[in-house]
């Protein structure tokens, strides 16, 4: 693990604690920053698709998520995240695509 690795992950860990004392705007400030400088950290744009959604901001979230997903494209959660940040958003047709591409992956992996 590289220090900046390490140093993202820090402010990740900070960051979660003020989504964890109830400062949701405040946390993502802190993973925008994070992302900003460090641009393929996973977990804060992960983090970011899932309270940007929650804050209303759909097109923030939808991309942040489809960025995991860009970060680790084998990677079947990410798909299923990006599914459900899409449900919520109400863009059903782009939660079933992405649904299915992480269905796939998974009977992919179990062959």
């Amino acid at each position: 693990m590289t220090d900046a690795t390490t140093d993202a992950d820090a402010l990740y860990d900070q960051a979660n604690a003020l989504k964890e004392a109830g400062n949701l705007e405040a946390a993502v400030e802190a993973l925008q920053q994070i992302v900003a400088e460090h641009p393929d950290h996973m977990q804060s744009h992960l983090a970011l698709g899932v309270h940007l959604q929650k804050l209303g901001q759909i097109d923030a979230a939808i991309a942040h998520a489809t960025k995991v997903t860009e970060l680790d494209p084998k990677d079947a959660f990410s798909f299923v995240q990006l599914s459900v940040i899409m449900q919520r958003c109400g863009r059903i047709q782009e939660a079933e695509d992405a649904m299915a591409r992480a269905n796939a992956m998974k009977m992919e992996e179990s062959a």
